[in-house]
């Protein structure tokens, strides 16, 4: 099946079934049946084959860190059109857009970050949500980004930041792309004040994201099955004409070329992350 198919979810409706439409889906992995209730008490990951289905930010939070741990920070923070990027041929408007966004995500951003703990540790944590305009970066998510990593710095505390995305958000244009050296440079500035940072690589990780803080971490984790890379094997394979090998941009490949340290099931990465920022906090 193809790969980029199976990442999808897929209500199963118009069958007859035994429960009312809609309380199950058939995984995109195995096509089993599964009960969306047994997803939700799973962290979204099948029962029966383990594949990782997407998850929001904020339930990401809720099973990652401490109870009540969690304070979101730099809301004030708002996306805006500052190219005014309308194109009124097709009915587009970028700024309704980002309006129908919140409404379906529930957030005001493709991501969260804010001050938690972690098994009693604390952490500034950023959790992307895909579901918002597709994870992308644009001017306000580069600039919360930088802000959460300057409260690591000033609060001497690890920076985790679980990544998913589909790249910058091209409304924005070049103030978009211009996010990835931004937010490359805040990592830059983590270095040198001695500052542990983590990522998380999710399905999927691409494009201006993976380019710039997401493949800069001091410790790279990924979920099973993650797609992670730049662009398209499409678009690579006719840039370079060159046969690229199946399953290049898997996080089980990257592991295996030594891009990413550890692939990491969603039921351990709160044991795992709570440990390693325990070690990695800066000595007094």
């Amino acid at each position: 099946m193809d790969f980029l198919k199976r990442q999808r979810f897929i209500s199963v409706t118009g069958r007859r079934s035994a429960v009312p439409e809609g309380t199950w889906i058939r995984c995109p992995a195995c096509e089993q049946v599964v009960y969306r209730a047994d997803l939700a008490g799973n962290q979204n990951v099948c029962p029966s084959c383990g594949f990782h289905m997407r998850i929001g930010a904020r339930e990401r939070i809720e099973f990652l860190t401490d109870p009540d741990s969690f304070e979101e920070r730099h809301t004030g923070v708002q996306p805006g059109d500052p190219l005014g990027f309308v194109v009124e041929e097709v009915g587009y408007d970028y700024a309704e857009q980002v309006k129908r966004a919140r409404t379906k995500s529930g957030l005001d951003e493709a991501a969260v970050f804010g001050r938690a703990r972690i098994q009693g540790a604390p952490l500034i944590l950023g959790v992307m949500d895909f579901s918002f305009r597709g994870g992308s970066m644009g001017s306000a998510f580069g600039e919360r980004f930088c802000r959460a990593a300057l409260d690591a710095i000033d609060e001497r505390v690890p920076f985790v930041v679980v990544c998913t995305s589909g790249g910058a958000r091209m409304e924005e244009g070049m103030l978009a792309l211009m996010q990835m050296a931004k937010t490359a440079n805040a990592v830059r500035q983590l270095n040198e004040a001695g500052i542990a940072y983590i990522t998380v690589l999710t399905n999927p990780t691409m494009g201006g994201v993976y380019a710039s803080f997401a493949s800069l971490g001091d410790f790279i984790l990924a979920e099973p099955g993650a797609t992670v890379g730049f662009a398209g094997p499409r678009l690579i394979e006719g840039a370079l004409k060159v046969k690229l090998p199946e399953g290049f941009q898997t996080a089980e490949y990257q592991m295996e070329h030594g891009f990413i340290d550890r692939i990491v099931a969603r039921a351990n990465q709160r044991d795992l992350l709570g440990r390693m920022v325990r070690y990695l906090a800066p000595a007094a």
